[in-house]
């Protein structure tokens, strides 16, 4: 089965990091099936069936997004509490659907890495601040695996610096 990545940003045009990911990704398309949420519900409803049948012909899922105010854009929020229902994501008998796929984030953060940590600005590490995502897949017996992360994305960003993060990106995917 294929990887299905689900990217959530709501100005992808606009983005270098999350357009270089899906670009490279998209040269592979025997391997991954790239779901753009934003494109997908410009009016912000979200088709729940769809999406429920759309993860069930995958055995990995990954959540791809930048991360706003130290969490997710608002749409991923929404498809979580939509799509996750109780009696199919958890709950009874027939509400495990995610039980036992893989699931993974790969984010891109504006701010240095360095500033993630306890003696950093923020006082927190990347993996303290996506800890509800690691807890929700938890919930629902997905086996969720370390997430891919660039970092300083508000800064100047170099081709190579895109390039290398575009090609980590696609090692990352199969090393899962």
């Amino acid at each position: 089965m294929k990887t299905l990545i689900v990217v959530i940003h709501p100005n992808i045009d606009e983005s270098k990091i999350n357009k270089r990911w899906i670009s490279e990704v998209e040269k592979h398309p025997e391997l991954y099936t790239v779901h753009n949420l934003y494109q997908s519900y410009k009016d912000g409803i979200i088709d729940v069936e769809k999406e429920q049948r759309l993860i069930e012909q995958h055995d990995k899922i990954i959540l791809q997004f930048p991360l706003y105010w130290f969490n997710s854009p608002p749409l991923l929020k929404q498809w979580l509490d939509e799509v996750f229902t109780y009696g199919w994501a958890y709950g009874s008998s027939s509400g495990h659907k995610l039980r036992g796929r893989k699931f993974a984030l790969a984010v891109s953060a504006g701010i240095k890495e360095e500033d993630f940590s306890r003696s950093g600005r923020y006082h927190h590490s990347l993996q303290e601040i996506l800890l509800p995502f690691e807890m929700t897949a938890k919930y629902v017996e997905a086996d969720y695996q370390p997430f891919y992360a660039f970092y300083g994305a508000e800064y100047e960003v170099s081709p190579q610096q895109l390039e290398n993060s575009a090609k980590g990106y696609i090692s990352y995917l199969q090393s899962f």
